[in-house]
């Protein structure tokens, strides 16, 4: 078995640490965009976003760049990095566009995935749902299993992409966010895995359109508050 030596557990250590400032920072400024703390426009200056958490510059920028690759933020002319303008009406689009896609999706996918991989799945939901922590990092893990599994498996490259990069317009409303809705998305991802077990894809593209627009009606009452 190999062993480390003092430099290099030291070095192990503070890689960890870095990592999970990285998360922290990204969390904070996650938290802010989405409360509006942080309005479309503003100008992100890493030096005083890094006083303005307590954290070092390293992990701030991390989360700034995973941020930004995310199209949470965007870099202007010049390299200047602003908080992108997301109006509700453009989650909206998002979502609506999403329903289309991810319902050609399941009905693509449907009799091209084992059952036994939609039966680890479906143990996995349950298992998040009897645990009942909506802040448990799983539950981002799992959806994005739940949603990519089926871009991936409708062997149309295009359009697994497509659903992919649009989820991460909406990935900021997951279930730490948006903790009323923690039982329902679960529940809603197991009506769609049931429906294509029991070789029903209309029905199962009927399922996940619904899980959508329950998704976006949860964006409009979360925004609603702020």
């Amino acid at each position: 078995m190999k062993t480390l030596d003092a430099s290099s557990y030291t070095t192990a250590l503070n890689a960890r640490r870095e990592q999970s400032l990285g998360q922290k920072a990204y969390d904070k400024l996650l938290d802010m965009l989405v409360r509006r703390d942080l309005p479309a426009g503003t100008v992100l200056h890493e030096r005083r976003l890094a006083e303005m958490l307590d954290i070092s510059r390293t992990p701030t920028r991390e989360a700034m760049s995973r941020l930004e690759t995310e199209g949470l933020i965007e870099r202007q002319p010049g390299g200047m990095l602003v908080v992108k303008e997301f109006s509700l009406r453009e989650l909206i689009e998002i979502l609506h566009v999403r329903r289309l896609l991810e319902r050609e999706s399941v009905v693509l996918a449907a009799g091209r995935i084992a059952d036994a991989v939609l039966e680890d799945l479906q143990g996995q939901i349950e298992a998040l749902l009897a645990a009942g922590d909506p802040d448990a990092p799983g539950n981002w893990e799992v959806d994005r299993c739940f949603h990519e599994l089926f871009a991936d498996h409708s062997h149309n490259a295009i359009l697994a992409k497509t659903i992919k990069d649009l989820r991460l317009k909406t990935q900021m409303f997951n279930l730490s966010r948006m903790p009323e809705r923690f039982e329902a998305v679960h529940r809603e991802h197991l009506a769609v895995v049931a429906a294509l077990r029991a070789g029903d894809p209309a029905a199962a593209a009927d399922a996940i359109a619904a899980h959508l627009e329950n998704f976006k009606l949860g964006i409009i009452r979360r925004l609603s508050e702020f």
